[in-house]
């Protein structure tokens, strides 16, 4: 005859009754404390010993316990929940993963959670954003891909949602934001260039719409002009064309007079396109053209020492759009919510570790 076999409780043990998810009273029978002492606790009281505090996150850790949400939210009128609207690009290397990673870092402690939205080039997602603040669906919003007049933004600020944007818009009205400062990137790549007897310069620039392409453009545009160099703008490509398209655009522009000896990359992958490019062309880098980059990772620096970088810290970005959100959430009339971020200059890119 087959036996019968009984579930488990929430800790492990056999006492015939059905598995139930984890609660505050299976944590409070675990440690042995009061449930309004683990309540207290899992929401990081200062008022509840540190010790304890720890040994309440740990044991609720063990058992698997997750938070009701939606009596959360009926409590508090809060989610928990940060929503992130990420572009999905592979142009710049570790990107998303970078944001997140130094996302979650800032984030580690509290009781937030993060959900990831896909940001696609062709959309600002204007559509996800009013979404979120109809449903209440999340308590902030970071967002990236910034545009100079950001629809996004408007309707937050209209809304007065907390959120922070990866970048910059030209609205009067101050937003939150974390942003690098792509006009110093750019000045400082192309005085590189100029200081190392480069003829003519170009630059690779992000799309029309974005407003870091504003920025990178000034910055390039205002060493060209001090140094009285030749230059030239990279038509019919962008930050967000392929390999395939920058390498071939390269190639073919060599093919005419007057081609550039010194260019700007906006990325890793973009720098390798081009380099591969000059190749294909029988340029050899650095006795016939350099190129300054923006690094984001280790690759570029590993598989083309000679070239020079300039760094992009992507996990400190993630870390500051968190502390800025938050700082926001807790306080709607918070001041300090800008973090403009200056690329590290000291010394030659092509040592840097980054």
């Amino acid at each position: 005859m087959k036996k019968s076999i009984k579930p488990i409780d929430a800790r492990g043990k056999d006492d015939g009754r059905k598995s139930a998810k984890p609660t505050l009273r299976t944590i409070a029978a675990e440690t042995g404390l009061a449930v309004t002492t683990i309540s207290r606790a899992l929401a990081d009281d200062p008022l509840i010993n540190l010790d304890t505090r720890k040994r309440v996150r740990a044991v609720a850790q063990a058992l698997g316990y997750a938070p009701d949400r939606a009596a959360q939210r009926l409590k508090t009128g809060r989610t928990n929940v940060i929503a992130v609207l990420l572009d999905p690009h592979e142009e710049i290397l570790g990107f998303g993963t970078s944001l997140l990673y130094g996302l979650t870092s800032a984030l580690q402690g509290t009781p937030y959670h993060i959900i990831v939205m896909p940001n696609f080039v062709e959309s600002s997602n204007v559509e996800a954003v009013d979404y979120i603040i109809r449903n209440r669906s999340a308590d902030g919003i970071i967002f990236t891909r910034t545009e100079l007049f950001d629809e996004r933004v408007r309707l937050l600020l209209e809304k007065d949602f907390p959120f922070v944007s990866h970048g910059r818009t030209e609205f009067s009205l101050p937003h939150p934001y974390v942003d690098y400062d792509n006009y110093t990137f750019a000045y400082e790549a192309a005085r590189r260039l100029i200081s190392r007897g480069r003829r003519k310069l170009t630059i690779i620039l992000p799309d029309n719409r974005l407003t870091f392409r504003q920025h990178m453009l000034h910055g390039f545009m205002a060493a060209v002009r001090e140094s009285g160099i030749a230059y030239e703008i990279g038509e019919g490509i962008t930050l967000d064309s392929s390999a395939g398209a920058v390498r071939d655009h390269v190639r073919t522009r060599l093919q005419h007079p007057d081609a550039p000896d010194g260019l700007i990359c906006p990325g890793e992958v973009s720098a390798l396109a081009a380099i591969a490019g000059m190749t294909e062309g029988n340029r050899a880098l650095g006795r016939e053209y350099d190129i300054v980059a923006k690094r984001t990772s280790r690759l570029l620096s590993d598989i083309q020492p000679m070239v020079d970088t300039i760094y992009e810290d992507l996990t400190t970005a993630g870390e500051r759009l968190g502390r800025v959100l938050l700082k926001r959430i807790a306080d709607p009339k918070a001041s300090d919510l800008q973090v403009l971020m200056a690329p590290p200059l000291g010394g030659d890119g092509r040592t840097a570790t980054g």
